[in-house]
Protein backbone atom coordinates (compact mmCIF):
# COMPACT_ATOMS: atom_id res chain seq x y z
CA UNK A 1 0.00 0.00 0.00
CA UNK A 2 0.80 3.47 -0.86
CA UNK A 3 2.37 5.35 2.12
CA UNK A 4 -0.08 8.21 2.16
CA UNK A 5 -3.13 8.29 4.99
CA UNK A 6 -6.55 6.48 3.52
CA UNK A 7 -9.77 6.77 5.39
CA UNK A 8 -11.23 3.24 6.23
CA UNK A 9 -14.82 2.49 7.44
CA UNK A 10 -15.57 -0.11 8.93
CA UNK A 11 -19.26 -1.76 9.75
CA UNK A 12 -19.72 -4.26 12.19
CA UNK A 13 -22.87 -6.63 11.23
CA UNK A 14 -24.55 -8.41 13.62
CA UNK A 15 -26.64 -11.22 11.73
CA UNK A 16 -29.33 -13.78 13.65
CA UNK A 17 -28.39 -16.91 13.33
CA UNK A 18 -31.32 -17.69 10.90
CA UNK A 19 -30.02 -14.87 8.80
CA UNK A 20 -26.32 -15.20 8.44
CA UNK A 21 -26.29 -17.57 5.42
CA UNK A 22 -28.59 -14.72 3.54
CA UNK A 23 -26.46 -12.56 4.80
CA UNK A 24 -23.84 -14.09 3.19
CA UNK A 25 -25.42 -14.35 0.11
CA UNK A 26 -26.25 -11.39 -0.61
CA UNK A 27 -22.36 -9.99 -0.83
CA UNK A 28 -21.76 -12.87 -2.85
CA UNK A 29 -24.43 -11.43 -5.47
CA UNK A 30 -24.03 -7.89 -4.63
CA UNK A 31 -24.58 -5.00 -7.01
CA UNK A 32 -21.30 -3.78 -6.70
CA UNK A 33 -22.54 -0.21 -7.09
CA UNK A 34 -19.67 1.00 -4.37
CA UNK A 35 -17.32 0.24 -7.03
CA UNK A 36 -18.30 2.83 -9.15
CA UNK A 37 -17.62 5.52 -6.61
CA UNK A 38 -15.27 8.56 -6.80
CA UNK A 39 -12.35 7.53 -4.18
CA UNK A 40 -13.08 4.09 -3.35
CA UNK A 41 -10.04 1.73 -3.32
CA UNK A 42 -11.88 -1.70 -2.26
CA UNK A 43 -13.58 -3.35 0.19
CA UNK A 44 -12.85 -6.73 2.52
CA UNK A 45 -15.95 -8.58 4.28
CA UNK A 46 -14.87 -10.62 7.08
CA UNK A 47 -17.01 -13.93 7.72
CA UNK A 48 -16.73 -14.04 12.09
CA UNK A 49 -15.08 -17.69 13.25
CA UNK A 50 -16.98 -17.91 16.32
CA UNK A 51 -20.72 -17.67 15.57
CA UNK A 52 -21.71 -14.79 17.49
CA UNK A 53 -19.60 -12.11 16.61
CA UNK A 54 -20.06 -9.59 14.13
CA UNK A 55 -19.54 -9.56 10.32
CA UNK A 56 -16.82 -6.62 9.64
CA UNK A 57 -17.25 -4.96 6.12
CA UNK A 58 -13.99 -2.96 5.92
CA UNK A 59 -13.74 -0.39 3.21
CA UNK A 60 -10.83 1.65 1.77
CA UNK A 61 -11.43 5.03 0.73
CA UNK A 62 -8.92 8.03 -0.90
CA UNK A 63 -10.50 10.52 1.84
CA UNK A 64 -13.48 10.90 4.39
CA UNK A 65 -15.35 13.10 2.08
CA UNK A 66 -15.48 10.12 -0.45
CA UNK A 67 -16.80 7.70 2.11
CA UNK A 68 -19.61 10.25 3.41
CA UNK A 69 -20.44 11.03 -0.80
CA UNK A 70 -21.54 7.71 -0.77
CA UNK A 71 -23.29 7.22 2.07
CA UNK A 72 -25.90 9.91 0.48
CA UNK A 73 -25.01 8.17 -2.49
CA UNK A 74 -28.07 6.71 -5.23
CA UNK A 75 -25.25 3.66 -5.10
CA UNK A 76 -25.49 2.99 -1.51
CA UNK A 77 -29.30 2.63 -1.82
CA UNK A 78 -28.66 0.42 -4.58
CA UNK A 79 -25.56 -1.52 -3.05
CA UNK A 80 -28.23 -2.52 0.32
CA UNK A 81 -31.69 -2.24 -0.73
CA UNK A 82 -32.44 -6.51 -0.38
CA UNK A 83 -30.97 -5.91 2.94
CA UNK A 84 -32.96 -2.62 3.71
CA UNK A 85 -36.29 -5.34 2.22
CA UNK A 86 -35.49 -7.70 4.39
CA UNK A 87 -35.29 -5.25 7.91
CA UNK A 88 -38.46 -4.16 5.87
CA UNK A 89 -40.61 -7.64 5.69
CA UNK A 90 -39.28 -8.36 9.48
CA UNK A 91 -40.94 -4.79 10.61
CA UNK A 92 -44.09 -5.42 9.07
CA UNK A 93 -44.17 -9.09 11.00
CA UNK A 94 -43.78 -7.93 14.06
CA UNK A 95 -40.20 -9.20 14.53
CA UNK A 96 -37.02 -7.71 15.04
CA UNK A 97 -34.79 -6.46 12.13
CA UNK A 98 -32.67 -9.90 11.20
CA UNK A 99 -29.43 -7.91 11.10
CA UNK A 100 -28.44 -4.97 12.80
CA UNK A 101 -24.87 -2.58 12.18
CA UNK A 102 -22.58 -0.02 13.19
CA UNK A 103 -20.54 2.08 10.88
CA UNK A 104 -17.16 2.90 12.84
CA UNK A 105 -14.48 5.20 10.87
CA UNK A 106 -10.68 5.29 10.78
CA UNK A 107 -7.34 6.53 9.46
CA UNK A 108 -4.98 4.03 8.60
CA UNK A 109 -1.53 5.69 10.20
CA UNK A 110 0.71 2.54 9.64
CA UNK A 111 0.92 -0.44 7.76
Amino acid sequence: MENKKTFVAINYINCKPHYRERFEQLFSTRAHAIDRMPGFKYMEVLKPTKENDNYLIVSHWDSEESFRNWTKSPEFIEGHQRGFEDIRKAKEKGEEPPMSSDFRTYEIIAT
